[in-house]
């Protein structure tokens, strides 16, 4: 079978598109023919050897297929259903050996190409705004990336909730789709400094919490962003890791409470992973949420799509068709 193979960490040049043996499953886990496989920042900082990786490897944590072999003790499935993933490793390939506690069945009425869409940053967004921080009616967000794959899905998501969503976009085209995806005020922050805008915006008092998945170049402005005990959710790290800081600077600017939430704590069990994922699909499946493709890859343009991602070229999700 096709597969993407990264035998050194480096840039998207190393994803090689190579012929490899067909996988095997054990006793718990399913033989899954690929649809489609989600792309998300996580596989470049595995490339690029920010994440060690053991090599070589095939990336990809997401995606959504048809079941061709089921393990011997694995329940609830059979060859022929639809099923959608995240925290898989190896999904950039025609055919992948999937865990079955990290399976959710795809409804019927979504795409195969959205459910893959919808795993990771679907889920990633949910716990965000449940578990994280539960947004209420009349909470004050600061979304930044508010055009990216997570940042279109909270703008949704926390106005659906009855929240304000202040968001953060590089573009014009970008606040387009930040506003349409409910977005109250977008900021172009390649135009001005988003803190004081917030300041403004929010008559001098702050947001309640920050969802922050860009990491080193928003970290101090987002701190300074919220109000007295506001949170921030530092999720991710487009533009490199934060570095060392002093934590009296959350005390000296109110109490503040800063974390760092990755999605494999919140779906440790398969139980999580079902009700968050089928949370998910039922917004899809009532028009509450949208998921926006922002590109869409044949399986041997794994090395573009990467470039392009890096580049903050796209808006929304992009995924590979095997």
């Amino acid at each position: 079978m096709k597969a993407i193979v990264v035998s050194q960490s480096g840039g998207p040049e190393v994803l090689q598109f190579s012929d490899v043996p067909d996988p095997t499953i054990t006793h718990s886990d399913l033989l899954v023919k690929v649809a489609a496989a989600g792309i998300n920042y996580i596989d470049t900082y595995q490339r690029s050897g920010v994440y060690a990786m053991t090599l070589p490897y095939t990336p990809g944590l997401e995606g959504a297929g048809t079941v061709l072999e089921v393990g011997s003790d694995v329940t609830g499935f059979a060859v022929g259903d639809t099923v959608a993933w995240t925290s898989n490793l190896g999904s950039y390939a025609e055919v992948v050996a999937l865990d079955a506690s990290k399976a959710v069945r795809a409804p019927s009425g979504i795409e195969l190409t959205q459910a893959a869409q919808a795993m990771l940053q679907g889920i990633t967004a949910q716990y965000l705004i449940t578990s994280v921080f539960e947004v209420k009616p009349g909470t004050t967000a600061l979304v930044h990336a508010a055009a990216g794959g997570v940042g279109l899905l909270l703008c949704q998501m926390i106005t659906a909730r009855g929240g304000t969503v202040i968001g953060t976009v590089s573009t014009e085209a970008k606040a387009t789709a930040a506003g349409a995806a409910g977005a109250a005020h977008v900021i172009r922050y390649d135009q001005e400094d988003f803190m004081p805008r917030v300041r403004e915006l929010t008559g001098g008092i702050g947001v309640d919490v920050v969802y922050d998945g860009v990491g080193a170049s928003t970290f101090d402005g987002s701190l300074r962003s919220l109000k007295p005990r506001g949170m921030m959710a530092l999720f991710g790290q487009a533009s490199g890791a934060v570095g060392p800081f002093d934590p009296q600077i959350l005390n000296s600017l109110g109490s503040l409470v800063l974390t760092r939430p990755s999605l494999t704590n919140f779906i440790q069990t398969s139980e999580e992973l079902q009700w968050r994922a089928s949370e998910v699909f039922a917004a899809m499946l009532s028009g509450d949420l949208t998921m926006t493709l922002g590109g869409s890859y044949p399986l041997a343009e794994a090395a573009q799509a990467h470039q392009d991602l890096e580049a903050r070229k796209s808006s929304g999700k992009l995924i590979l068709i095997p």
